[in-house]
């Protein structure tokens, strides 16, 4: 039987020499151990089963495939679980599916119970009509004119044609079992992909009730309730070989060998993907998620080559920076008397010992910050519009064109199918379909909305807790060591320093908080959107999506939104500092930065490897107000350690947990034959992908997406850090999903769903933090000001600005509880005043303290900078997105064309049927291929025939 294998003749498959076959016992085939169902040669089976080793994805008999495998232990204790298989099988059976159960004597653990399952031609057609799955009809006669200028530059990165192309380019249309004969069928057992066979068998599988007859419980229905529990302990597809070999069956497309040698491998890392091979062997939406992180990676590029140039700009005028060497100055800043930062536990201090941070400040807090904020706005949209063209040709490339509609009217849910009591008519396909009443709608939403806020307040709550708790045991922590300097903490003193114990505590308290509410967070989404009884798939993932987006958001952008927009900005000024709680003693971030607690925290929240190395790394914050260098080198700092940190061990994560689960879960299989280890069990022994595997993967990118765009002002080199890992990202995620996971069920996606609404959100919310950022966090518009306005020497630049930018303090006016109880050995009664960054009046004008003139030209600057900024980009934004149209103009020309030829050729069918027919003077006899069920509406197939 010739099979189609989708290679090209020069790739040749492995043939098993004779010496490959075995007996029935080697082979581990013993009647008495299996049972089959529905052979079609029973006669050759004697013969041809010698051929085929256990490694192999077709039945006994060599012929028919194995669309689907469950598995299950059989407990003789539970007659519910037995009964429920019984009858669920048999109605597979009545559905026209075909089993063969291999016994557990069989098995690797000689427990487990495999049932393979093959999906024969008649049932494909019928549901192919049923999901109308797009099928050829015409080889593409289109001439592919497009040519890339130089395209022989590209030719390192390129993968051989065949496995980019797996398969010739066709038109398509929606099959038609009762004209079959329309569209090119070469071979019937091949016509439909595995990867299409396999999702006919689930939505088969999820829709089959396991309920006798007479019982009538419509709740009884599907895979998925079956798995929940306990009746079948997996339900997956399987792989069509091992990914490091080809296999030995002349009919296996070894499809996974060649994903593992051209695409899993890290040494790929500079070659393009094979996404039409990915398509074809994993579905569309896998497909999908893999074009988009590619496409993402590739648009990544630019913004980290204009943002390294950004840094580069600030290290060569490193020695232009005028208001660092004032600060480092023994002159001007070491003669500069700084206010202390908290109350008695706090003394004076000089400000030269910020002489470093400033320095670090300046190579991201320079002009080119401003130029960099413009253009990743501008970029942002270049990448969505960019992206919804690379979609558009996606969508024609893979038949998906129309598939929205297709997907809300024949893909329900079988959850909203049970649910969904009334009915009511649909006025599109004028059929009865289930719906959901809009009063019990809205409740449920409502309900929802409310949870959805609980859980984020529950995240904010925790989060002021800790800095309330770190705020209040830092002078404890201070006292102790104070008083127990004659005692052991001496030898630890230099190392255990309050600021470090009161840190390590908090960061601790918080991660048991976060790992506590990180376990919740899912299963709460899930469950508050299975009370919202999603119609369909895609809309079931969008709820979800939109759900677990916010629960993150809010616990990983919290303590940036914090430093950049809230630090700093409400401590107050010498003599009226403003506390936490009002009357509370707790001063607004005091001694301890409050940045460097949530750097802490959020490192300490991904992994604890991280909470020493983030401890030693950061420079040691000086007080409650941003340095006189400026607040964004905090920000900048956050940003270092948690993007990295979490890039780093995520990656690590993803690869290593699936493989040592694996490498401990096969370990007694490992040294048997591949003749004895079959592939199911194979498969069986890896990690099941799950309903929310590409969930995980798309948040993991949309939350780096944030930290590139929304706060990428305060670090230029943000792009490069995520351009690195991704590259690395592509082919961990190819490794683990080709290498580590049980084949995924086959889906549909034409887009990446709500995440684009997501992308777009932040998109626009970027501009406005990127803004806001350089206004208020960056010291840029304080620095023009003085430089255009308030210099005291008729050169232009930044001479004076230091002194320009502290305001002073008049000591004696602290209170006793402000007082410090020590004072440094260089302190004198000479110093009668303090300096603090502000812009008020001095204590001998009589608006003493009050703010000065130049506080509010800087905020008007401040402000005039917001609209400007924001006008311009947002101008911008918009003009570009006009300028690029969504759908590309041969993608458009070619939709056209493939539909008007479904016209023409079902025309011309319908016209030469009908020839043939008055030919043959038929008695009205239709000669039509006849349909198994022809009078059952498309979403009771299933229910009707059984």
């Amino acid at each position: 039987m010739h099979r189609l294998t989708g290679k090209t003749g020069e790739d040749s498959l492995i043939e098993m020499s004779p010496t490959d076959s075995f007996s029935d016992d080697v082979n581990g085939y013993h009647h008495h151990a299996s049972s089959s169902t529905g052979s079609p040669e029973q006669g050759r089976s004697e013969i041809d089963k010698q051929k085929y080793s256990k490694d192999s994805v077709f039945f006994r008999d060599g012929v028919r495939r194995i669309d689907f495998v469950l598995s299950y232990i059989d407990d003789k204790d539970d007659q519910r679980k037995q009964e429920r298989r019984r009858v669920y099988e048999s109605n597979l059976q009545k559905v026209g599916l075909e089993l063969e159960t291999e016994d557990k004597t069989e098995s690797e653990d000689g427990k487990t119970y495999f049932v393979k399952i093959h999906a024969p031609w008649e049932v494909l057609a019928t549901y192919a009509d049923v999901l109308k799955i797009k099928v050829p009809f015409k080889v593409n006669d289109i001439p592919d004119n497009s040519e890339i200028p130089m395209n022989w530059l590209s030719t390192p990165f390129r993968l051989p044609g065949h496995i980019m192309n797996p398969e010739p380019d066709y038109f398509t249309a929606p099959f038609n079992k009762s004209k079959s004969d329309f569209f090119l069928i070469e071979d019937k057992e091949t016509f439909f992909p595995p990867s299409t066979r396999n999702r006919i068998v689930y939505y088969i599988l999820a829709r089959c009730p396991y309920f006798k007859d007479e019982c009538g419980d419509r709740d009884k229905k599907g895979i998925k309730r079956l798995l929940n529990n306990g009746t079948y302990t997996a339900a997956f597809p399987l792989h069509d070989s091992r990914y490091w070999t080809k296999s030995k069956d002349p009919n296996c497309e070894s499809e996974r060998f060649s994903l593992y040698k051209y695409w899993a491998k890290f040494f790929c890392f500079f070659k393009e993907q094979p996404l039409n091979l990915v398509r074809k062997y994993y579905g569309e939406k896998i497909g999908i998620y893999f074009a988009w992180l590619g496409f993402y990676t590739e648009m990544l590029f630019f913004a980290a080559v204009v943002g390294t140039i950004c840094f580069v700009y600030g290290f060569l005028t490193y020695d232009d920076n005028e208001w660092s060497k004032e600060i480092c100055s023994e002159e001007i800043g070491g003669n500069i008397v700084m206010c202390p930062l908290c109350d008695q536990k706090c003394t004076y201090w000089r400000l030269n010992i910020t002489c470093n941070s400033s320095w670090q400040s300046h190579l991201f807090d320079n002009v080119a910050t401003v130029f960099f904020a413009i253009f990743m706005g501008i970029w942002v949209t270049l990448f969505l519009e960019f992206w919804k063209r690379r979609q558009a040709r996606l969508e024609y490339e893979w038949d998906l064109v129309d598939f929205e509609e297709e997907q809300q009217q024949l893909q329900l849910r079988p959850e909203y199918e049970t649910k969904c009591t009334n009915r009511k008519l649909n006025r599109i396909t004028q059929e009865m379909e289930p719906y959901l009443p809009i009063t019990s709608k809205c409740a449920r939403i409502c309900l929802s909305g409310a949870t959805v806020l609980l859980w984020i307040s529950l995240i904010i709550a925790c989060i002021i807790g800790v800095i309330a708790y770190r705020l209040a045991v830092y002078a404890s922590f201070a006292s102790i060591m104070k008083n127990n300097t004659a005692t052991n903490l001496d030898v630890v003193a230099p190392y255990v320093t309050p600021q470090l114990a009161t840190s390590v505590t908090a960061s601790c308290i918080n991660f048991v908080i976060i790992m506590i509410l990180n376990l919740l967070y899912e299963r709460v989404a899930i469950k508050i959107t299975d009370m919202e009884i999603p119609k369909t798939h895609v809309e079931y993932e969008n709820k979800l999506t939109v759900k677990m987006f916010l629960f993150q958001f809010v616990n990983y952008y919290s303590s940036c939104f914090y430093v950049a927009f809230f630090k700093g900005k409400f401590v107050g000024y010498p003599g009226n500092y403003t506390y936490m709680f009002g009357s509370s003693k707790l001063r607004n971030e005091e001694v301890l930065d409050i940045s460097t607690l949530y750097r802490i925290i959020l490192v300490f929240e991904f992994r604890p490897e991280f909470l020493l190395f983030s401890i030693s790394f950061l420079p040691r914050p000086v007080g409650t107000q941003c340095e006189p260098g400026g607040c964004l080198i905090e920000l900048t700092t956050q940003l270092v350690i948690v993007m990295t940190g979490k890039q780093v061990w995520g990656n690590i994560q993803e690869a290593l947990v699936p493989w040592l689960m694996n490498w401990w879960g096969s370990r007694k299989a490992r040294s048997h034959p591949e003749s004895l280890y079959s592939r199911w069990e194979q498969d069986y022994d890896l990690q099941g992908f799950g309903q929310l595997g590409l969930f995980y993967e798309y948040l993991e990118m949309v939350i780096q997406f944030g930290f590139i765009t929304l706060f990428v002002a305060s670090f230029p080199l943000a792009p490069l850090l995520a351009l690195i890992n991704n590259i690395i990202e592509v082919r961990v995620d190819a490794w683990k999903l080709t290498t580590q996971f049980r084949r995924p069920v086959a889906a549909k996606a034409h887009s990446i769903g709500a995440w684009e609404e997501i992308l777009g959100g932040m998109a626009v919310l970027s501009v406005v933090t990127n803004a806001f950022i350089v206004a208020f966090t960056s010291d840029m518009i304080p620095r023009l000001v003085y430089m255009y306005a308030y210099r005291t020497h008729d050169e232009l630049n930044m001479k004076g600005y230091i002194n320009n930018s502290l305001s002073v303090f008049n000591i004696s006016q602290f209170s006793l509880e402000e007082r410090p109880e020590e004072y440094p050995s260089w302190f004198n009664s000479s110093i009668t005043t303090c300096r603090y960054r502000d812009y008020r009046y001095p204590p001998d004008d009589k608006k003493r303290y009050e703010h000065n003139m130049q506080f509010w030209h800087i905020l008007a600057a401040k402000l005039a900078f917001i609209i400007i900024m924001e006008h311009v980009v947002f101008m911008v934004k918009f003009f570009v997105a006009w300028m690029i149209p969504d759908v590309p103009s041969d993608v458009r020309a070619r939709v056209k064309r493939e539909r008007y030829l479904v016209q023409e050729y079902l025309h011309n069918y319908e016209v030469e049927k009908l020839k043939i027919q008055l030919s043959q003077n038929s008695n009205n006899e239709c000669t039509c291929t006849p349909m198994i069920y022809p009078s059952l509406s498309k979403h009771e197939v299933l229910s009707e025939c059984l």
